[in-house]
Protein backbone atom coordinates (compact mmCIF):
# COMPACT_ATOMS: atom_id res chain seq x y z
CA UNK A 1 0.00 0.00 0.00
CA UNK A 2 1.15 3.43 -0.69
CA UNK A 3 2.76 5.38 2.45
CA UNK A 4 0.72 8.44 3.12
CA UNK A 5 0.99 11.03 5.90
CA UNK A 6 -1.29 13.41 7.49
CA UNK A 7 -1.16 15.84 10.81
CA UNK A 8 -2.44 13.87 13.87
CA UNK A 9 -2.84 16.87 15.95
CA UNK A 10 -5.49 19.29 16.19
CA UNK A 11 -5.71 21.90 13.33
CA UNK A 12 -4.49 25.20 14.99
CA UNK A 13 -1.84 26.98 15.91
CA UNK A 14 -0.12 24.92 19.36
CA UNK A 15 3.43 24.27 20.86
CA UNK A 16 3.99 21.00 18.85
CA UNK A 17 2.87 19.48 16.39
CA UNK A 18 2.55 15.63 15.36
CA UNK A 19 2.67 14.31 11.72
CA UNK A 20 2.42 10.61 10.92
CA UNK A 21 4.04 9.13 8.21
CA UNK A 22 3.08 5.40 7.66
CA UNK A 23 3.78 2.34 4.61
CA UNK A 24 6.32 0.51 3.35
CA UNK A 25 8.54 3.93 2.31
CA UNK A 26 7.93 6.08 5.44
CA UNK A 27 11.36 5.88 7.00
CA UNK A 28 12.93 5.63 3.52
CA UNK A 29 11.08 8.77 2.62
CA UNK A 30 11.13 10.92 5.91
CA UNK A 31 14.80 10.15 5.96
CA UNK A 32 15.11 12.06 2.67
CA UNK A 33 13.81 15.58 4.58
CA UNK A 34 16.22 14.93 7.81
CA UNK A 35 19.34 15.79 9.29
CA UNK A 36 20.87 14.15 11.98
CA UNK A 37 23.71 12.80 14.23
CA UNK A 38 22.51 8.99 13.00
CA UNK A 39 19.85 8.94 9.82
CA UNK A 40 16.39 7.34 10.23
CA UNK A 41 17.12 4.28 8.07
CA UNK A 42 19.85 3.12 10.38
CA UNK A 43 17.93 3.91 13.59
CA UNK A 44 15.72 0.81 15.48
CA UNK A 45 12.69 0.97 15.89
CA UNK A 46 10.93 2.15 19.36
CA UNK A 47 14.15 4.73 18.78
CA UNK A 48 13.54 8.83 18.67
CA UNK A 49 16.05 11.03 16.55
CA UNK A 50 16.68 14.76 17.15
CA UNK A 51 17.02 17.16 13.82
CA UNK A 52 15.72 19.05 11.22
CA UNK A 53 13.87 18.98 8.40
CA UNK A 54 15.74 20.22 5.45
CA UNK A 55 15.29 20.50 1.35
CA UNK A 56 17.75 21.72 -0.41
CA UNK A 57 19.59 23.35 2.13
CA UNK A 58 16.22 25.24 3.43
CA UNK A 59 15.68 24.25 7.27
CA UNK A 60 12.23 24.03 7.67
CA UNK A 61 12.06 23.25 11.58
CA UNK A 62 14.25 21.11 14.52
CA UNK A 63 12.06 18.13 15.05
CA UNK A 64 12.02 14.51 16.82
CA UNK A 65 11.47 11.90 15.00
CA UNK A 66 10.00 8.92 16.42
CA UNK A 67 10.32 5.49 14.44
CA UNK A 68 8.16 2.70 14.86
CA UNK A 69 9.56 -0.98 12.51
CA UNK A 70 6.59 -2.84 11.53
CA UNK A 71 4.89 -5.14 12.28
CA UNK A 72 6.06 -3.01 15.89
CA UNK A 73 3.30 0.34 15.07
CA UNK A 74 -0.13 1.20 15.58
CA UNK A 75 -1.01 0.59 11.92
CA UNK A 76 1.28 -2.59 11.42
CA UNK A 77 3.61 -0.92 8.86
CA UNK A 78 6.99 1.40 9.28
CA UNK A 79 6.23 4.39 10.72
CA UNK A 80 7.55 7.77 11.47
CA UNK A 81 5.90 10.43 13.96
CA UNK A 82 7.44 13.88 13.11
CA UNK A 83 6.52 16.25 16.21
CA UNK A 84 7.52 19.44 14.81
CA UNK A 85 6.75 23.09 16.16
CA UNK A 86 2.84 24.15 15.82
CA UNK A 87 2.92 26.68 13.21
CA UNK A 88 0.09 26.34 10.75
CA UNK A 89 2.43 27.21 8.19
CA UNK A 90 5.40 24.74 9.23
CA UNK A 91 2.69 21.91 9.16
CA UNK A 92 1.39 22.63 6.01
CA UNK A 93 5.22 23.01 3.93
CA UNK A 94 5.88 19.71 5.88
CA UNK A 95 2.90 18.06 4.38
CA UNK A 96 3.86 19.38 1.29
CA UNK A 97 7.74 18.03 0.97
CA UNK A 98 6.77 14.63 2.31
CA UNK A 99 3.87 14.43 -0.24
CA UNK A 100 6.75 16.03 -3.03
CA UNK A 101 9.08 13.30 -1.48
CA UNK A 102 6.18 10.09 -2.38
CA UNK A 103 3.63 9.94 0.01
CA UNK A 104 0.06 10.79 -0.45
CA UNK A 105 -2.39 12.49 2.17
CA UNK A 106 -4.14 10.30 4.55
CA UNK A 107 -8.25 10.01 4.05
CA UNK A 108 -10.19 9.78 7.66
CA UNK A 109 -9.26 6.97 9.55
CA UNK A 110 -7.30 5.71 7.12
CA UNK A 111 -4.49 4.91 9.55
CA UNK A 112 -6.58 3.04 12.03
CA UNK A 113 -7.64 1.13 9.17
CA UNK A 114 -4.72 -0.24 7.91
CA UNK A 115 -4.33 -1.57 11.47
CA UNK A 116 -7.10 -3.37 11.16
CA UNK A 117 -6.38 -4.53 7.58
CA UNK A 118 -2.82 -5.60 9.12
CA UNK A 119 -4.63 -7.36 11.93
CA UNK A 120 -3.01 -5.43 14.75
CA UNK A 121 -6.84 -4.98 15.90
CA UNK A 122 -10.19 -6.32 15.25
CA UNK A 123 -13.08 -4.20 13.88
CA UNK A 124 -14.72 -3.42 17.49
CA UNK A 125 -11.07 -2.29 19.17
CA UNK A 126 -11.07 0.13 15.58
CA UNK A 127 -13.80 1.38 16.64
CA UNK A 128 -13.66 1.78 20.14
CA UNK A 129 -10.55 4.19 18.84
CA UNK A 130 -12.89 6.75 17.81
CA UNK A 131 -15.00 6.14 20.77
CA UNK A 132 -11.80 7.12 23.45
CA UNK A 133 -11.34 10.02 21.32
CA UNK A 134 -14.47 11.50 21.48
CA UNK A 135 -14.99 10.48 25.11
CA UNK A 136 -16.66 13.33 27.08
CA UNK A 137 -16.50 11.72 30.63
CA UNK A 138 -14.77 8.89 32.49
CA UNK A 139 -17.72 6.59 32.47
CA UNK A 140 -16.96 6.84 28.54
CA UNK A 141 -13.52 6.32 28.65
CA UNK A 142 -13.47 3.36 30.46
CA UNK A 143 -15.92 1.89 28.03
CA UNK A 144 -14.19 2.60 25.06
CA UNK A 145 -11.19 2.10 26.69
CA UNK A 146 -12.25 -1.83 28.02
CA UNK A 147 -13.72 -2.33 24.45
CA UNK A 148 -10.37 -1.57 22.74
CA UNK A 149 -8.47 -4.08 25.65
CA UNK A 150 -10.71 -6.56 23.46
CA UNK A 151 -13.66 -7.21 26.38
CA UNK A 152 -16.38 -7.40 23.39
CA UNK A 153 -13.76 -9.16 21.21
CA UNK A 154 -12.53 -11.54 23.45
CA UNK A 155 -15.97 -12.73 24.32
CA UNK A 156 -17.35 -13.04 20.89
CA UNK A 157 -14.12 -15.15 19.81
CA UNK A 158 -14.63 -17.56 22.30
CA UNK A 159 -18.46 -18.60 21.84
CA UNK A 160 -17.51 -18.53 17.72
CA UNK A 161 -14.69 -20.86 18.38
CA UNK A 162 -16.87 -23.37 20.47
CA UNK A 163 -19.80 -22.89 17.58
CA UNK A 164 -17.44 -23.08 15.08
CA UNK A 165 -16.43 -26.28 16.34
CA UNK A 166 -19.74 -27.88 16.66
CA UNK A 167 -21.06 -26.28 13.09
CA UNK A 168 -18.05 -28.00 11.70
CA UNK A 169 -19.22 -31.59 13.00
CA UNK A 170 -22.98 -30.76 11.86
CA UNK A 171 -21.32 -30.14 8.41
CA UNK A 172 -19.41 -33.20 8.66
CA UNK A 173 -22.45 -35.31 9.04
CA UNK A 174 -23.87 -34.07 5.86
CA UNK A 175 -20.72 -35.55 4.12
CA UNK A 176 -21.96 -38.43 5.35
CA UNK A 177 -25.41 -38.23 4.70
CA UNK A 178 -25.93 -41.94 3.28
CA UNK A 179 -24.68 -43.66 6.99
CA UNK A 180 -27.68 -42.08 9.14
CA UNK A 181 -26.32 -44.04 12.21
CA UNK A 182 -23.21 -41.62 12.26
CA UNK A 183 -23.34 -38.72 14.59
CA UNK A 184 -20.63 -36.82 14.66
CA UNK A 185 -22.26 -33.64 16.63
CA UNK A 186 -23.68 -34.66 19.93
CA UNK A 187 -27.11 -33.13 20.11
CA UNK A 188 -26.96 -32.83 24.25
CA UNK A 189 -23.79 -31.00 23.66
CA UNK A 190 -24.88 -28.79 21.11
CA UNK A 191 -28.08 -28.04 23.23
CA UNK A 192 -26.39 -26.84 26.24
CA UNK A 193 -24.00 -24.64 23.97
CA UNK A 194 -26.99 -23.26 22.37
CA UNK A 195 -28.29 -22.40 25.57
CA UNK A 196 -25.49 -20.72 26.81
CA UNK A 197 -25.02 -18.86 23.93
CA UNK A 198 -28.25 -17.60 24.12
CA UNK A 199 -28.01 -16.21 27.62
CA UNK A 200 -24.48 -14.27 27.03
CA UNK A 201 -25.81 -13.39 23.81
CA UNK A 202 -29.33 -11.76 26.21
CA UNK A 203 -26.94 -10.51 28.15
CA UNK A 204 -24.81 -8.31 25.65
CA UNK A 205 -28.69 -7.07 23.93
CA UNK A 206 -29.83 -6.43 27.66
CA UNK A 207 -26.07 -4.19 28.16
CA UNK A 208 -26.51 -1.95 25.22
CA UNK A 209 -28.97 0.66 27.54
CA UNK A 210 -26.00 1.27 29.62
CA UNK A 211 -23.66 0.91 27.24
CA UNK A 212 -25.64 3.56 24.56
CA UNK A 213 -26.15 5.53 27.54
CA UNK A 214 -22.79 5.76 28.51
CA UNK A 215 -21.67 6.91 24.97
CA UNK A 216 -24.58 9.40 24.30
CA UNK A 217 -25.24 10.63 27.33
CA UNK A 218 -27.38 9.22 30.37
CA UNK A 219 -31.23 10.93 28.96
CA UNK A 220 -32.65 13.18 31.66
CA UNK A 221 -35.98 14.63 30.83
CA UNK A 222 -37.15 18.00 32.77
CA UNK A 223 -40.77 17.65 33.23
CA UNK A 224 -43.66 19.55 35.06
CA UNK A 225 -46.51 22.24 34.67
CA UNK A 226 -45.58 25.32 32.87
CA UNK A 227 -43.67 27.97 34.61
CA UNK A 228 -42.48 26.00 37.83
CA UNK A 229 -38.93 26.70 36.65
CA UNK A 230 -37.71 24.05 34.32
CA UNK A 231 -36.01 26.19 31.81
CA UNK A 232 -34.28 27.89 35.15
CA UNK A 233 -33.13 24.68 36.27
CA UNK A 234 -31.78 23.76 32.88
CA UNK A 235 -29.93 26.74 32.83
CA UNK A 236 -28.30 25.94 36.65
CA UNK A 237 -27.26 22.73 36.14
CA UNK A 238 -25.30 23.62 32.17
CA UNK A 239 -23.86 26.99 33.82
CA UNK A 240 -25.02 28.72 31.14
CA UNK A 241 -28.41 30.98 29.75
CA UNK A 242 -29.40 27.80 27.64
CA UNK A 243 -33.21 27.91 27.59
CA UNK A 244 -34.89 31.14 27.51
CA UNK A 245 -36.85 32.11 30.66
CA UNK A 246 -40.79 33.93 30.91
CA UNK A 247 -43.11 34.26 33.39
CA UNK A 248 -45.41 33.85 30.24
CA UNK A 249 -46.78 30.59 30.26
CA UNK A 250 -46.16 28.14 27.36
CA UNK A 251 -42.73 30.01 26.71
CA UNK A 252 -40.27 26.48 25.84
CA UNK A 253 -43.18 25.05 22.69
CA UNK A 254 -39.95 22.67 21.96
CA UNK A 255 -37.35 20.11 23.76
CA UNK A 256 -34.16 21.73 24.33
CA UNK A 257 -31.51 19.87 24.80
CA UNK A 258 -27.51 20.25 26.73
CA UNK A 259 -25.10 17.87 28.31
CA UNK A 260 -23.01 18.08 31.01
CA UNK A 261 -20.78 15.97 33.10
CA UNK A 262 -21.34 15.22 36.75
CA UNK A 263 -18.97 13.01 38.41
CA UNK A 264 -17.25 11.56 35.40
CA UNK A 265 -20.91 10.70 33.81
CA UNK A 266 -21.84 12.32 31.17
CA UNK A 267 -25.62 13.43 31.30
CA UNK A 268 -27.89 14.67 28.28
CA UNK A 269 -30.39 17.14 29.62
CA UNK A 270 -33.46 17.78 28.25
CA UNK A 271 -35.69 20.77 28.74
CA UNK A 272 -39.58 20.05 28.11
CA UNK A 273 -42.51 22.20 27.49
CA UNK A 274 -44.66 22.69 30.25
CA UNK A 275 -47.29 19.91 30.50
CA UNK A 276 -51.18 21.02 30.74
CA UNK A 277 -53.92 21.16 28.27
CA UNK A 278 -54.38 23.79 25.87
CA UNK A 279 -56.13 24.41 23.02
CA UNK A 280 -53.02 26.07 21.14
CA UNK A 281 -52.28 23.14 18.35
CA UNK A 282 -48.50 24.42 18.65
CA UNK A 283 -48.34 24.14 22.66
CA UNK A 284 -50.12 21.02 21.68
CA UNK A 285 -47.53 19.31 19.83
CA UNK A 286 -44.81 20.49 22.65
CA UNK A 287 -46.46 18.70 25.35
CA UNK A 288 -46.61 15.55 22.79
CA UNK A 289 -42.93 15.91 22.38
CA UNK A 290 -42.81 16.42 26.52
CA UNK A 291 -44.33 13.23 27.11
CA UNK A 292 -42.38 11.42 24.17
CA UNK A 293 -39.25 13.05 25.65
CA UNK A 294 -40.15 11.70 29.59
CA UNK A 295 -41.15 8.25 27.93
CA UNK A 296 -37.37 7.46 26.17
CA UNK A 297 -35.51 9.16 29.24
CA UNK A 298 -33.69 6.69 31.64
CA UNK A 299 -33.61 10.11 34.40
CA UNK A 300 -37.04 11.96 34.94
CA UNK A 301 -36.59 15.21 36.72
CA UNK A 302 -40.51 16.15 37.95
CA UNK A 303 -40.13 19.63 38.75
CA UNK A 304 -43.09 21.06 40.99
CA UNK A 305 -43.80 23.97 42.62
CA UNK A 306 -46.22 24.12 46.02
CA UNK A 307 -49.85 24.61 45.50
CA UNK A 308 -49.17 23.70 41.65
CA UNK A 309 -50.59 20.21 40.92
CA UNK A 310 -47.86 17.60 39.67
CA UNK A 311 -47.68 16.19 36.28
CA UNK A 312 -48.92 12.78 35.98
CA UNK A 313 -47.43 10.91 33.52
CA UNK A 314 -47.66 7.42 32.14
CA UNK A 315 -45.10 4.29 31.62
CA UNK A 316 -42.47 5.13 34.68
CA UNK A 317 -42.35 2.14 36.64
CA UNK A 318 -38.46 1.18 34.74
CA UNK A 319 -37.01 4.59 35.18
CA UNK A 320 -35.57 6.37 38.06
CA UNK A 321 -38.37 9.52 38.54
CA UNK A 322 -36.34 12.66 40.87
CA UNK A 323 -39.12 14.65 42.39
CA UNK A 324 -38.25 18.04 42.80
CA UNK A 325 -39.49 21.25 44.69
CA UNK A 326 -38.01 24.49 43.10
CA UNK A 327 -38.53 27.70 44.36
CA UNK A 328 -37.31 26.67 48.00
CA UNK A 329 -36.30 30.41 48.56
CA UNK A 330 -40.27 30.84 48.56
CA UNK A 331 -40.61 28.44 51.39
CA UNK A 332 -40.57 28.54 54.79
CA UNK A 333 -38.15 26.84 57.11
CA UNK A 334 -40.90 24.14 58.25
CA UNK A 335 -42.29 23.80 54.49
CA UNK A 336 -38.86 22.50 53.71
CA UNK A 337 -38.73 20.17 56.55
CA UNK A 338 -41.87 18.60 56.04
CA UNK A 339 -40.81 17.61 52.77
CA UNK A 340 -39.82 14.48 52.21
CA UNK A 341 -41.10 13.17 48.86
CA UNK A 342 -38.64 14.92 46.87
CA UNK A 343 -35.87 17.55 46.79
CA UNK A 344 -35.95 20.69 47.74
CA UNK A 345 -33.67 23.08 45.77
CA UNK A 346 -33.93 27.09 44.24
CA UNK A 347 -32.67 26.85 40.45
CA UNK A 348 -32.79 30.46 40.33
CA UNK A 349 -30.52 30.83 43.64
CA UNK A 350 -28.24 27.90 41.90
CA UNK A 351 -29.45 26.09 44.93
CA UNK A 352 -29.60 22.46 43.22
CA UNK A 353 -26.41 20.53 45.05
CA UNK A 354 -28.52 17.69 46.35
CA UNK A 355 -29.96 17.18 42.97
CA UNK A 356 -26.82 16.59 41.04
CA UNK A 357 -26.09 13.75 43.91
CA UNK A 358 -29.29 12.49 43.02
CA UNK A 359 -28.28 12.26 39.45
CA UNK A 360 -25.32 10.49 40.49
CA UNK A 361 -26.35 8.46 42.48
CA UNK A 362 -29.32 7.19 40.22
CA UNK A 363 -27.46 6.79 36.94
CA UNK A 364 -24.65 4.90 39.01
CA UNK A 365 -27.89 2.84 40.31
CA UNK A 366 -28.76 1.97 36.61
CA UNK A 367 -25.37 1.48 35.02
CA UNK A 368 -24.42 -2.00 36.80
CA UNK A 369 -21.94 -2.67 34.79
CA UNK A 370 -20.95 -6.11 33.70
CA UNK A 371 -17.19 -6.92 32.23
CA UNK A 372 -18.28 -6.84 28.63
CA UNK A 373 -21.20 -4.25 27.60
CA UNK A 374 -22.19 -3.29 23.84
CA UNK A 375 -22.94 0.56 23.10
CA UNK A 376 -22.83 0.51 19.64
CA UNK A 377 -25.50 0.38 17.22
CA UNK A 378 -23.82 -2.20 14.92
CA UNK A 379 -22.65 -4.00 17.12
CA UNK A 380 -26.26 -4.58 18.36
CA UNK A 381 -27.86 -5.09 14.85
CA UNK A 382 -25.14 -7.98 14.85
CA UNK A 383 -25.73 -9.37 17.96
CA UNK A 384 -29.78 -9.41 17.70
CA UNK A 385 -29.76 -11.25 14.63
CA UNK A 386 -27.04 -13.93 15.88
CA UNK A 387 -29.48 -14.09 19.16
CA UNK A 388 -32.16 -15.18 16.51
CA UNK A 389 -30.22 -17.52 14.97
CA UNK A 390 -29.07 -19.17 17.46
CA UNK A 391 -32.96 -19.60 19.19
CA UNK A 392 -33.88 -20.57 16.04
CA UNK A 393 -31.06 -23.29 16.71
CA UNK A 394 -32.15 -24.53 19.82
CA UNK A 395 -35.99 -24.93 18.40
CA UNK A 396 -34.55 -26.98 15.84
CA UNK A 397 -33.22 -29.35 18.15
CA UNK A 398 -36.15 -29.55 20.30
CA UNK A 399 -38.48 -30.54 16.97
CA UNK A 400 -35.63 -32.85 16.11
CA UNK A 401 -34.79 -31.13 12.69
CA UNK A 402 -32.16 -32.30 10.74
CA UNK A 403 -28.43 -31.86 10.60
CA UNK A 404 -29.13 -29.75 7.41
CA UNK A 405 -31.45 -27.37 8.63
CA UNK A 406 -29.17 -26.94 11.83
CA UNK A 407 -26.53 -25.96 10.15
CA UNK A 408 -28.25 -23.52 7.51
CA UNK A 409 -29.11 -21.51 11.34
CA UNK A 410 -25.40 -22.18 12.85
CA UNK A 411 -23.95 -20.02 9.88
CA UNK A 412 -26.02 -17.62 10.53
CA UNK A 413 -25.13 -17.28 13.45
CA UNK A 414 -21.50 -17.57 13.18
CA UNK A 415 -21.52 -14.64 10.02
CA UNK A 416 -24.10 -12.36 12.65
CA UNK A 417 -21.04 -13.11 15.08
CA UNK A 418 -18.16 -12.60 12.81
CA UNK A 419 -19.67 -9.23 11.63
CA UNK A 420 -18.81 -7.01 14.76
CA UNK A 421 -15.15 -8.57 14.71
CA UNK A 422 -14.85 -7.88 11.34
CA UNK A 423 -14.15 -11.29 10.67
CA UNK A 424 -16.76 -10.87 7.91
CA UNK A 425 -17.00 -7.65 6.34
CA UNK A 426 -17.51 -5.91 3.08
CA UNK A 427 -15.48 -2.78 1.92
CA UNK A 428 -19.16 -0.80 2.19
CA UNK A 429 -19.40 -1.25 6.16
CA UNK A 430 -15.59 -0.91 6.63
CA UNK A 431 -15.70 2.73 4.08
CA UNK A 432 -18.70 3.79 6.33
CA UNK A 433 -16.66 2.94 9.86
CA UNK A 434 -13.68 4.54 9.06
CA UNK A 435 -15.19 7.60 7.22
CA UNK A 436 -16.19 9.21 10.38
CA UNK A 437 -12.96 8.93 11.82
CA UNK A 438 -10.98 12.40 12.11
CA UNK A 439 -7.64 12.92 9.21
CA UNK A 440 -5.04 11.16 10.83
CA UNK A 441 -6.15 8.39 13.01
Amino acid sequence: MQTICAISTPYGVGGIAVIRVSGERAIEIVDTLFRGRVSLTQTAGGCVRHGEIVRENDVLDEVLCSVFRAPHSFTGEDTVEIACHGSLFIQQELLRWLIDAGCRTAQAGEFTQRAFLNGRMDLTQAEAVADLIAAQSKAEKDLALSQLRGSVSNELAALRERLLHFTSLVELELDFADHEELEFADRTELTDLADEIERKLQALLTSFRTGNAIRNGVAVAIVGAPNVGKSTLLNALVGEQRAIVSDIQGTTRDTIEDTIVIDGVLFRLIDTAGIRETADSIEQMGVERSRKAAQEAHIIISVVERGIPEVILDNTANKTVIKVYNKADLLMPDERVNIIDGICISAKNGVIASLKNALVRAAKEGMETSAVMLSNARHYDAIRRAHKAIESVQQGLQNGLSGELLSLDLQDCLAALGEVTGQITNQEVLANIFSKFCIGK
